[in-house]
């Protein structure tokens, strides 16, 4: 008996110390998960040249420096595409970043996945109304929908024209008055065409849709390839088959441009290395060519037809809904941090890609830049004539089917009146669940 009542003893004193301890084990945690640091994870896609990564690295890296109760961990996620994908399969396994800079045309898409939370909720102060309100307008038409800001402008571009001032001095044309229309596009071209170096290169991989709605956007009639409820698709509008008949015979007829399909990462490298005088590409290229070009650089708005146009492009900060308040309310901290003028105004001198928020230009940093070198001023300067790039539900699906298109009449597969109205079809197809 004394046996027993002693072994109930022990066994109780041990259930007793393991409950305080317990007790005091759990306390210590929550007071190290209250006071430790909430960590973020950050994923972002590059699709210029430039060491890019190594610039989000280190402005991480000062956040979390001035910030010291928030880790941000960036992590590159290949192109947009590949982010897209990368994201999409995070979603469906439940464990999506906080955050991310995916394509502002990915709206509709992270919407029916109900994977983004709006930024309104963030907005509380007039101060927080002032920072959204300084953003560019032509920025926000791929950021908002439904009465709401669902994407923060960064990483944003317009599709500029880029050119060899030397090359046009060679061949007897004024190296500071490029082409300004469609036909004095082909002619210039023509002009700087010679053995070994073409007049003009215009990506068709990768983007090709986007190159495409600088020709339909130039046109009257105030077309896009898309309606702003993303449902809607236009590939085989008069528009659009003018634009491409223009694209297909700056190869085929005017013999300016190489024939068929050419790479979008091969473009800058051709201009770099004298192969093509001129080219259409993003702005997010401007400082890397620019610190690369052994010629002197020109660049300038995309010519018009009957007006200038251009679709913005480039990609926003998303914040998503499967994680915690604290951590959302942390990233929307690392955001607005990213988007300081200054901050901004940096991004855009280190890439080439417009400073998203009108103050930014207003800053002794800016100011200095685009003084010294005016072509900074000119993709934004081009805001004015810009409009809403290709986006719409499905978005990943219907640019494939444009970009297929713009392809097959490029290699001559099919006429461009087969192609655009085959992939009106399609693109139909895949909206129709979305037509109300």
């Amino acid at each position: 008996m004394r046996k027993n009542k002693a072994l109930v003893m022990l066994v109780s004193v041990v259930v007793m110390l393991a409950v305080f301890i317990g007790g005091c084990s759990g306390n210590k945690q929550a007071t190290s998960s209250q006071g430790g640091q909430t960590e973020l994870t950050f994923y972002y896609p590059i699709s210029v040249g430039g060491p890019l990564t190594k610039v989000i690295d280190q402005m991480a890296a000062d956040f979390t420096k001035e910030n010291p109760d928030i880790k941000v961990t960036p992590v590159y996620t290949g192109s947009y595409a590949e982010t897209r994908t990368k994201i999409q399969t995070a979603l469906r396994g439940n464990k999506p970043p906080e955050m991310a800079i995916m394509f502002s045309t990915d709206l509709f898409s992270l919407l029916d996945m109900d994977a983004i939370v709006d930024i309104d909720s963030f907005i509380k102060t007039d101060s927080d109304k002032a920072y959204l309100a300084d953003f560019y307008p032509g920025f926000m038409t791929n950021s908002q929908t439904g009465g709401k800001t669902w994407g923060v402008p960064f990483q944003r571009s317009t599709i500029i024209l880029y050119y060899n001032k030397d090359a046009f001095k060679e061949a007897g044309l004024d190296p500071e008055k490029p082409p300004a229309t469609w036909d004095e596009l082909v002619s210039d071209a023509k002009v700087l065409t010679k053995e070994g170096r073409w007049g003009l290169e215009i990506p068709s991989t990768g983007y090709a849709y986007w190159m495409l709605q600088t020709f339909v956007l130039q046109q009257n009639g105030n077309t896009n390839l898309m309606n702003s409820a993303g449902n809607e698709v236009y590939f085989n509008s008069p528009a659009a088959v003018q634009g491409l008949q223009y694209w297909l015979d700056l190869s085929k007829k005017h013999k300016v441009m190489p024939e068929n399909t050419i790479e979008w990462a091969t473009v800058p490298t051709d201009f770099l290395e004298g192969k093509t005088a001129m080219m259409y590409h993003t702005t997010g290229n401007l400082t890397n060519i620019k610190k690369n070009a052994k010629f002197k650089l020109g660049t300038a708005m995309l010519p018009a037809k009957d007006h200038r146009g251009t679709p913005t492009g480039g990609g926003n900060f998303y914040i998503f809904k499967n994680t915690s308040p604290e951590k959302q309310q942390a990233a929307w901290k690392f955001i607005k941090w990213m988007t300081e003028p200054e901050r901004v105004a940096k991004w855009s001198i280190e890439t080439g890609y417009v400073a998203t928020r009108k103050q930014a230009y207003e800053t002794e940093t800016m100011k200095k830049y685009v003084k010294e070198f005016p072509d900074a001023l000119v993709a934004r300067d081009q805001l004015e004539f810009a409009a809403a790039e290709l986006s719409t539900h499905e978005n990943g699906r219907v640019t494939k089917i444009m970009e297929d298109c713009v392809q097959t009449i490029l290699t001559a597969r099919k006429t461009i009146d087969q192609a655009v109205n085959d992939a009106q079809k399609e693109a139909e197809e895949v909206l129709k669940p979305f037509k109300k």
